[in-house]
C-alpha cells in the first residue's frame, strides 16, 4: 500500500505540472507561483486548524522560515518560471537534479558520506538531463509543451536554480522535522514564509510580478487544480508512504514523475515523444533511485 501511495504521488506531480504549464505561461511564472501558493496556503491552514498543529518547539524557527524563503520562494518561483519557458517534460527532467544536489550538499555541509551507488546515480542523472534536453524533441513535434520560450540555456539555468533552491530548503527544514514537528505544519509554515516574500516582491517590483493576462475562470481552475494535485494530494500520498513503508523506496518511487510524464504527454498531445525523451527520463529516474536507495 505504501508503494502504491508513492506512485500515486509521482502521478499527481506529473499531472500537476501539465495543468501548471499553460497557466504559468499565460500568467507569468512569478504571478502564477504567488496565486497558486496563496490557494495552497489557505487550504493547509484549514487542515492544520482542523487536525491540530502538533508540537511547536521554541528553537529552530529562524532556520525553518529561511528554508521556506529559499526552498519555496526561490525554488518554486524559479521552477514555474522555468516551466513557462521550457515546458513540463524538460523541467521535470531538470528537477531530477534535486536528488544529486541534496546528496552533494549533505556531504559538503553535514559530512554525510557519498556511497559508490550515490556517485553512479549523480552521473546517471547528469547524463539523463543532457540527453533529454539535447535529444528529447523531434522536429515535427509542434505542441506547445515542446516549444521553448526564450533562450534555452537561460531556461536550463533557471531550472537548475529551482532544483538547488529545493535542495537547500529541504536540508534547512530537516532539523525542524527531527524535533518532532508535524510535517504538514512544517510545510504550512514554510509556504507562509514564501508567500510573504512573494508579496514583498509584488510590492517592490509590480511591473515584473503582475499577471500577464487577466485571470479567467479557466485559469483559476488550472491554478487550483495544479495546487491541489501537487501540494494537497501529492504530498499527502508521499507522507502516507513515508509513514507506512521504507522511506528510501517511497522516495525513489515518488521520483518517477519524469518517466510518467512522457506517455501522458504523448496521450494528450498525440505526438510521439523522441527516443531521447524516453532515454533521458529513464536515466534521470534510475540515477535518482540509486541515490535515494543508498
Amino acid at each position: 500500500m505504501a508503494e502504491s501511495a508513492a506512485l500515486a504521488a509521482a502521478l499527481c506531480w506529473a499531472l500537476a505540472s501539465l495543468f501548471a504549464a499553460s497557466a504559468s505561461r499565460a500568467l507569468g511564472g512569478i504571478a502564477f507561483t504567488r496565486i497558486r501558493m496563496a490557494m495552497v496556503f489557505a487550504l493547509l491552514v484549514v487542515v492544520v486548524l482542523v487536525r491540530g498543529p502538533g508540537p511547536l518547539p521554541v528553537d529552530g524557527w529562524a532556520m525553518l522560515l529561511a528554508s521556506g524563503v529559499i526552498g519555496i520562494f526561490v525554488g518554486d518561483t524559479a521552477l514555474f518560471v522555468a516551466l513557462s519557458r521550457l515546458g513540463p517534460r524538460r523541467i521535470s527532467i531538470l528537477f531530477a537534479t534535486n536528488a544529486p544536489m541534496t546528496v552533494v550538499l549533505a556531504w559538503l555541509i553535514l559530512g554525510e558520506g557519498l556511497s559508490p551507488a550515490a556517485n553512479v546515480g549523480c552521473v546517471l542523472v547528469a547524463i539523463g538531463v543532457l540527453v533529454a534536453i539535447v535529444y528529447g524533441k523531434r522536429r515535427e513535434q509542434l505542441h506547445l509543451w515542446e516549444s521553448v520560450h526564450g533562450n534555452l540555456l537561460t531556461g536550463v539555468g533557471i531550472g537548475l536554480l529551482a532544483a538547488l533552491g529545493q535542495s537547500v530548503g529541504s536540508l534547512m527544514a530537516a532539523p525542524a522535522l527531527k524535533t518532532g514537528m508535524d510535517p504538514v505544519t512544517v510545510t504550512t509554515i514554510r509556504i507562509g514564509a514564501a508567500l510573504v516574500a512573494l508579496y514583498v516582491a509584488r510590492a517592490l517590483f509590480p511591473a515584473r510580478t503582475r499577471p500577464l493576462v487577466p485571470l479567467t475562470p479557466a485559469l483559476w481552475g488550472r491554478v487550483l487544480t495544479s495546487g491541489l494535485l501537487g501540494m494537497a494530494l501529492g504530498m499527502s500520498f508521499l507522507l502516507y508512504a513515508f509513514a507506512n513503508g521504507p522511506v528510501g523506496l517511497a522516495a525513489a518511487l515518488s521520483s518517477l514523475s519524469p518517466v510518467m510524464m512522457v506517455p501522458i504527454i504523448w496521450i494528450v498531445s498525440r505526438e510521439r515523444p523522441a527516443l531521447g525523451a524516453w532515454i533521458g527520463a529513464a536515466l534521470a529516474v534510475g540515477g535518482s533511485a540509486l541515490i535515494l536507495l543508498r
